[in-house]
């Protein structure tokens, strides 16, 4: 049984196929005033933005919570993201109610390509 789950997640790596892990936004952001520079020095952001440049078919999800605070800092930061060049097309939000705070999920971009443009 062991060597048929081995040969299994094998297959997936192999394949490409990887779950996209959610990259959390540290809850300090939103207790002091915002700046390109302060945006731009969060290491999820720098990580995400990265991805992004390296992969132009990838895209990136902004999950955040229902309540109103909580979709105004997602369409906030997708806001800075655009202002820093990231294209607008390729910024989705997502209202997930059981979020706490924004998380970032990066989509398309596989085991086989991450890091590789």
């Amino acid at each position: 049984m062991g060597r048929q789950l081995a040969l299994v997640f094998l297959c997936l790596v192999l394949s490409g196929l990887a779950r996209a892990e959610r990259m959390a936004l540290p809850a300090e952001l939103w207790d002091k005033p915002r700046s390109a520079v302060l945006v731009v020095a969060q290491p999820v952001l720098q990580h995400s933005v990265a991805e992004l440049l390296a992969h132009p078919a990838a895209r990136l999800l902004i999950h955040h919570g229902g309540s109103d605070e909580a979709i105004s800092q997602a369409e906030e930061l997708r806001a800075w993201l655009i202002a820093l060049a990231v294209d607008s097309k390729r910024i989705e939000l997502n209202t997930d109610n059981d979020a706490r705070g924004l998380n970032l999920e990066l989509l398309g971009i596989t085991v086989e390509n991450k890091g590789n443009p």
